[in-house]
Order: structure tokens, then sequence, then C-alpha cells
């Protein structure tokens, strides 16, 4: 079940390699996060120290919860196996390579977040997949006609 999704990822960057990670959450925001109150619209991955953190991410406090609710947009860390992080280390040390969040799901009760190895795409790239998307959309107007 997804939660959240970052539609603009796949428009501003080739998806090369995506890995599953776990997110290390406190408290109520596990239960903020089931109820689909997250964002990762402005969020990106660092690695800091060998270690995989995700910045920006929005969950928004459990109304519910008390005076100790975590901040809203706080630094997470994710949790991945070190050969995991080291072989995408050594893809983020290149020029134009970046880790980029695509969606927040459930998996088996946990909430997990999908991040991918991107390489930004230049302003004609971008062009071009709104021409490919539009032809699809202008075919698919077309079978739905007859």
């Amino acid at each position: 079940m997804i939660l959240a999704n970052n539609k603009k990822a796949y428009f501003d960057y080739f998806v090369e390699d995506t890995i599953e990670a776990g997110i290390e959450l406190v408290g109520s925001e596990v239960k903020s996060a089931k109820a689909g109150k997250v964002s990762i619209k402005e969020a990106f991955v660092r690695i800091i120290n060998g270690e995989v953190f995700i910045m920006g991410m929005s969950i928004v406090p459990w109304q519910y919860g008390s005076v100790y609710n975590p901040e809203e947009k706080r630094v997470r860390k994710l949790l991945l196996n070190k050969k995991e992080i080291k072989k995408f280390h050594e893809k983020v040390t290149q020029k134009g390579y970046t880790i980029v969040p695509l969606n927040v799901h459930l998996s088996k009760g946990y909430v997990k977040v999908d991040i991918a190895l991107g390489r930004g795409k230049k302003t004609y790239d971008k062009r071009e997949s709104i021409a490919k998307k539009d032809q699809k959309r202008d075919m698919d107007r077309m079978l739905k006609v007859r």
C-alpha cells in the first residue's frame, strides 16, 4: 500500500537502480505514517559517515499524540546493509548522480521507502519525456473512443 509518491522523481531524473529501505521512526510517527500523512515532495537522501539519512520528509504529528510528538521535518535514518550503502556511495561520488526517494509504502506492516540512484535530466530530456507522455495520452484517448 503506497502512502506517498514522488512523481517528480521520474520527470527530473533517469532512475537507474532502486532499493527498498526501512525508516527509523519514533513513537507516534508510525501511526501518522500509516494514516497516510506523509509527504516526500521536497525530500532528498544523503550519505553521512557511512549512514544513510532522508531529509525534508514530512510526517504530520499524530493528532492524538502527547507533547512529546517528534518534529515534522526532522532528519530520519534509513536502514540499509553496508554493502548497499557502499554501492550507492560509490555511484553518488561520480558526477551527476544522486539518491532520490521514490515512494513510501507499507511492507508486511513496516513503513518502507524506495530510494533510487538517479542521474539528472537536462531540459531537452524533460521535453522528450513530456512528448512521450502526450503521445501515450493521445493513443489512450483514441483507443477509448473506439
